[in-house]
């Protein structure tokens, strides 16, 4: 497998007349076995069709590839062009220099099953990790470098200091799991940051699971309050539904499951 190291990274980069670009958050995998951890993690092979969002100087895009999967690859610097041609001659990898946060995955991932393979980019993991999740059924498997602190949320259980939104949307929607922490040291250049990637595995749709998500949403708000206040503002007899889905009214937001939300939202449906 054919991964890049810290100074062919440099090279490559400066041989184009690039550098890292900190307004987009630009830090580049730069480990060979990392990159190899992430493909054996993802499980990706020959027919499979995996999503690559922030795709950089392509270790992980060419890695993909040659597993025999299917890649379709977007990268909002249009710089890095050269550099990903380069990297990907030969293979079959579809390159997109395009803005993710713009573009209408359904479009995209519309047909079959696909895998979601990524080291997202700090500033905008978040928010496309919870669309996707709730949005793209499509996408069966998730496998993505984020923020260790990312991290934690998506895996945390009730009434941990990590707890909230994010929590509640990854358990509805998929069985997460972090696999392992990556080291500030593999990235060109350095982040402040640890990372960790994090496998999430697509649940069926349950009933009323979006209901549950924007009463989670309403109470993670005001987290502060007791349940009964804090979904004041949504629900006409917030007590009543409460009671109804045994739930105890003094409760907070950070100590229901999303069982307890799904039960709140199947009452109020």
């Amino acid at each position: 497998m054919s991964a890049q190291t810290r100074s062919e990274i440099k090279q490559m980069l400066e041989s184009h007349g690039l550098a890292p670009m900190h307004r987009l958050g630009q830090h580049f995998l730069a480990d060979p076995n990392i990159t190899r951890k992430i493909v054996e993690v993802s499980g990706v092979g020959p027919g499979d069709q995996v999503l690559e969002i922030g795709a950089g100087t392509g270790t992980l895009t060419s890695a993909l590839a040659e597993s025999g999967a299917r890649v379709v690859a977007y990268e909002i610097d249009p710089g890095l062009r050269p550099v990903l041609e380069e990297v990907t001659e030969g293979t079959s990898v579809d390159l997109r220099f395009e803005d993710i946060t713009k573009v209408d995955l359904s479009g995209i991932v519309g047909t079959g099953s696909w895998a979601l393979v990524a080291n997202l980019p700090y500033n905008v993991g978040t928010p496309l990790l919870m669309d996707a999740l709730r949005y793209q059924p499509s996408i069966v498997r998730f496998v993505v470098m984020v923020q260790r602190e990312v991290a934690d949320r998506l895996v945390a259980g009730p009434g941990t200091d990590a707890y909230g939104l994010p929590s509640v949307v990854a358990s509805i929607h998929s069985d997460a799991r972090l696999e392992f922490t990556v080291a500030p040291q593999v990235f060109y250049p350095r982040p402040n940051v640890e990372s960790a990637v994090v496998t999430l595995s697509r649940r069926p749709t349950q009933p009323n699971s979006e209901a549950a998500i924007e009463l989670a949403r309403s109470a993670f708000g005001q987290r502060r309050k007791m349940l009964r206040g804090a979904l004041a503002s949504v629900l006409d007899d917030p007590a009543v539904v409460i009671e109804e889905a045994r739930i105890d009214p003094r409760s907070r937001a950070e100590d229901l499951s999303p069982d307890d939300y799904l039960r709140l939202a199947a009452v109020v449906a």
